[in-house]
């Protein structure tokens, strides 16, 4: 094995427990380059943060100077009491003021940076390889990403907005009580602050624990959701329903249990919380309380702790919940940096030059390939289709046809051997102008939950109206989109189920057709038609095939008798090759499959005919 080549994307390193390197990572994207005007925001935003917090401090003591002036008479000093009254009310209002311009100034920055994170890992994911998409499960890649991309936003609140400006907070608190009432309240709140954050990490470490349990219980739950939506067809087929809804009933049930524990964990920790803060908070009045009795302190005192220890406990108050927050969300936004670390399977060279197609020729050299080790697929295939020409693939199920093509659109890379086109080694050349040059007809045609316009444009970005209609008329669909009532604006569902197969087969063409590849693949594209319908795709199919270079992997071998070569393959293997009159001749392989096909075709018509009798 090539040491330096990309690993695939089984092979990573276990996922690491996530801690603030995962943040780390993501502040490139909260200061982003170019970007003068985003940074100007965050800059403001956090001065707005300074001026909230510094307004929030002067609050109490308006409130202590208007309590000990209230302690005078009653006649002396009114409007001093009320301008303090008023003061402490604008203050309250100043602070709400700051903290929502902040929000409003810093939402075009947050908002931004889940943009482009949420697009790289999009970006990404279209990179990974085949088999990568093979291995996962849809709906949960699409969790994973849906969930990081929403726990920024929230960490960068809580970490700029909350977490920042409470040990801020309680730096200026500590100052204060330092200066107004000595060290020795300095450290009884110190001492309860450090046992509320010890408290609370134990304790949200464990809940985190049973979160990460609750998300992958999520996850189960979704999964079979989307799978079982998906595959709705199939479960009416077999009359499944009952087990469908059972076996999402198991997943729910594990995913509310998992909740009920998450819940209860949070009674305790929410009963802890306030037992620390309330022992504090009666203990530093009742200090206060002491100090007046004794003429040291002023009502006014009591006052300025009470508010004081208020406000910093209101964040105090939701740190357990902000913590859990936090450490969700880097749980959330590692999943999706693990998938950004995924190193794709397939990967340009360094020095990759774009493909350059002067005739189409396509070349198998002594190809190998097995889709895992232990079990070899290709087994030292060599063949050469000459540009402009007919090959057809021919064998049984499992002989290795559709991966000769997966492998010529480079979706997987061989273990030994070259494919080459008109003498470039497609590994040497980039992916995306390989498979630009490559059109292909599936088997299995799936197309977009939008318009039949939409899916036959998708061949060619920017495609015009009227091409796609010259593209769906020389595809045979041109006269069935017509009749339709909204035309090319018509819906196809959820992969195209609105479609029956053939009008399927034929948009696929019209959409290969509009992007006009000089190499043309068609992938048993009529073998689950009916011979009526699969007469008018041929026809459709030999417009397409006008000349290009043309890789047939057949099913029907009535479809191919007139292709310039047919290869017959066996166990990864080519055991026959020639035009089909060379091959009948021969009495080999094909002529086997040929004599089987035809047995088949005569007894189909004879079947039909008994069962119209017998009913």
């Amino acid at each position: 094995m090539n040491p330096s080549a990309p690993l695939p994307e089984d092979s990573q390193e276990p996922a690491r427990e996530p801690g603030f390197s995962t943040l780390k990572r993501f502040l490139p994207y909260l200061w982003p380059r170019n970007a003068p005007e985003l940074r100007a925001r965050l800059v403001v935003a956090m001065i707005m943060v300074a001026l909230a917090k510094a307004i929030t401090l002067m609050m109490p003591f308006a409130y202590k100077a208007a309590i000990d002036a209230m302690s005078g008479s009653a006649s002396e000093g009114v409007l001093v009491i009320v301008a303090l009254v008023v003061a402490y009310a604008g203050a309250r209002f100043g602070g709400v003021l700051f903290d929502n311009l902040r929000n409003a100034i810093f939402e075009a920055v947050g908002q931004d940076a889940s943009r482009r994170l949420a697009v790289d890992v999009f970006g990404h994911l279209h990179r990974l390889s085949l088999r990568f998409h093979l291995e996962r499960k849809t709906g949960a890649l699409t969790r994973i990403v849906e969930r990081g991309t929403k726990s920024i936003d929230t960490m960068l609140y809580f970490l700029l907005f909350n977490i920042a400006p409470t040990f801020l907070e309680l730096g200026a608190v500590g100052v204060i009580f330092w200066l107004k009432f000595g060290p020795g309240l300095v450290m009884a709140t110190l001492v309860m602050v450090v046992a509320y954050v010890v408290f609370t990490r134990q304790v949200t470490e464990w809940r985190v624990s049973l979160r990460q349990g609750w998300t992958e219980d999520d996850q189960r739950a979704t999964q079979r959701a989307v799978d079982s939506l998906l595959n709705y067809e199939t479960i009416k087929y077999f009359n499944a329903e009952a087990r469908e809804t059972r076996r999402y009933g198991d997943a729910a049930a594990r995913l509310a249990h998992s909740t009920t524990r998450i819940e209860t964990s949070l009674a305790w920790l929410n009963i802890g919380q306030s037992l620390i803060t309330n022992l504090l908070m009666a203990g530093a009045m009742a200090y206060t309380v002491w100090g007046w009795s004794e003429g040291r302190l002023t009502p006014g005192d009591l006052v300025l702790v009470n508010t004081l220890l208020a406000q910093l406990f209101r964040p105090l108050d939701m740190l357990g919940w902000v913590y859990r927050e936090i450490r969700q969300g880097l749980v959330d936004m590692a999943a999706m940096f693990r998938l950004i670390d995924t190193v794709p399977e397939i990967a340009d060279v360094v020095d990759a030059s774009p493909l350059q197609v002067t005739g189409g020729e396509i070349r198998f050299e002594d190809v190998r390939f097995a889709y895992e080790p232990r079990r070899e697929i290709l087994k030292g295939v060599s063949f050469t289709v000459p540009a402009g020409t007919r090959t057809a693939i021919v064998g049984p199920s499992g002989a290795g046809k559709s991966t000769i093509a997966r492998i010529l659109y480079r979706f997987y890379d061989i273990s030994a051997g070259h494919v080459r086109i008109d003498g470039q080694d497609i590994r040497d050349v980039t992916q995306s102008s390989l498979r630009s040059a490559i059109g292909i007809v599936p088997q299995d045609t799936v197309l977009f939950n939008e318009t039949i316009g939409y899916n036959i444009g998708y061949g060619r970005e920017n495609a015009s109206d009227a091409e796609i209609e010259a593209a769906a008329r020389a595809a045979q669909i041109g006269p069935f989109i017509d009749s339709l009532p909204d035309g090319y604006a018509t819906k196809v569902g959820e992969r195209g189920l609105k479609l029956s197969g053939g009008e399927k087969q034929r948009v696929a063409i019209a959409r290969t057709l509009l992007k006009n590849p000089p190499i043309l693949i068609l992938d048993e594209a009529t073998s689950a038609l009916d011979s009526a319908t699969e007469a008018g795709i041929q026809e459709a199919l030999e417009m397409a095939e006008k000349g290009r270079t043309t890789l047939i992997i057949a099913h029907r071998l009535s479809t191919i008798v007139d292709a310039d070569q047919i290869l017959v393959m066996e166990a990864g293997r080519i055991v026959e090759r020639g035009r089909h009159s060379e091959l009948l001749a021969a009495g080999g392989a094909y002529a086997e499959l040929w004599a089987l096909q035809a047995s088949e075709e005569l007894q189909s018509p004879a079947l039909d005919a008994a069962q119209s009798a017998l009913a």
